[in-house]
């Protein structure tokens, strides 16, 4: 049985290619170009290839990173033939993605141990935090596990209606205290209500604000504290959630998060709108932190697990 068929239905399959069509068009179009009446891969070449890669929102570190591997594979082989190109960037890229210890996902599943399972979600407005929550809470409520989401945006205006617009069609539990009120306290209360009801999974929203990164590190600080009081060890994930189509704007919203509290996850979202798609691999390779999801379409069934094998296989077909 193949890999796609083992674990992939034939719409996630689609979904994916269709989500990674423009990152593969931007990319491999400018790729063939600077191929094109080349058979080798020479210094030029390799030029070519750094300013590729940095408009494709790889990053310039993680850019670097990839040339000077080629740079090493040219002169260990002596002669590098461009038709092996794509093999050799192919397992570059996924060197890169195994790097960050970014796992090979297959379910929405949590150890369980850990119920209620605590996630909770960190992110600045617009990059579709509220929409994830929703659908990672459907897609839970999918597998069978009970689910509350704990509106702690309280300070943005219809933030806490938003949630619950997307509670009501995950068919999920739902807390709130209003807007105006303490986050670190809705968190605390609704994972005790999580609790109460013996629910299996709580996820947590967050006001998507960076204020300044010490604010920003204060009020997450807090929240997270007030967790582990209530349920030590929790929350069990911190999930950043950001918007591959803002490219390097995302990798600078990472570096204030991941600076501010410990993110375990990520969830790159609008990746189906964007030849930014490089920005997957500069987040993985800058930060370390496992990419969990990926937005792929605007249908609930639309934000699929990252799958290292899946991405590059269908990234590079």
């Amino acid at each position: 049985m193949s890999f796609f068929k083992k674990y992939f239905s034939r719409e996630k399959k689609e979904d994916l290619n269709k989500g990674l069509e423009k990152t593969k068009e931007g990319f491999f179009s400018k790729l063939s170009k600077a191929v094109a009446g080349k058979s080798t891969v020479d210094e030029s070449f390799l030029d070519d290839l750094e300013e590729i890669l940095i408009s494709s929102d790889v990053g310039l570190d993680t850019t670097v990173k990839i040339i000077d591997r080629l740079e090493q594979r040219v002169k260990k082989d002596k002669y590098l033939n461009t038709a092996d190109l794509n093999s050799i960037l192919k397992n570059e890229i996924s060197l890169i993605l195994s790097e960050n210890n970014t796992e090979d996902l297959t379910a929405f599943s949590f150890p369980e141990e850990q119920k209620p399972h605590v996630l909770l979600v960190v992110g600045v407005n617009g990059v579709g935090k509220t929409t994830t929550i929703g659908k990672i809470a459907h897609q839970y409520k999918k597998n069978g596990h009970s689910v509350v989401l704990g509106a702690g945006d309280t300070f943005r205006a219809a933030a806490v209606d938003q949630l619950e617009i997307w509670s009501d069609r995950a068919e999920t539990e739902f807390f709130s205290k209003g807007m105006n009120t303490d986050p670190a306290a809705v968190a605390y209360e609704a994972v005790q209500f999580a609790q109460n009801k013996s629910l299996d999974v709580c996820i947590v929203d967050t006001a998507g604000r960076l204020h300044t990164k010490k604010h920003l590190m204060e009020e997450l600080s807090k929240i997270k504290k007030s967790i582990d009081k209530i349920l030590p060890g929790a929350p069990h994930e911190v999930l950043l959630v950001l918007d591959a189509s803002t490219g390097q704007n995302a990798i600078e919203q990472a570096k204030a998060f991941t600076e501010a509290t410990d993110v375990s996850a990520i969830a790159l979202t609008k990746l189906d709108g964007t030849a930014k798609g490089g920005v997957v691999l500069g987040i993985s390779d800058q930060f370390k932190i496992p990419i969990k999801y990926i937005g792929v379409g605007e249908g609930m069934e639309q934000l699929q697990l990252f799958n290292r094998k899946a991405f590059i296989d269908l990234l590079f077909d």
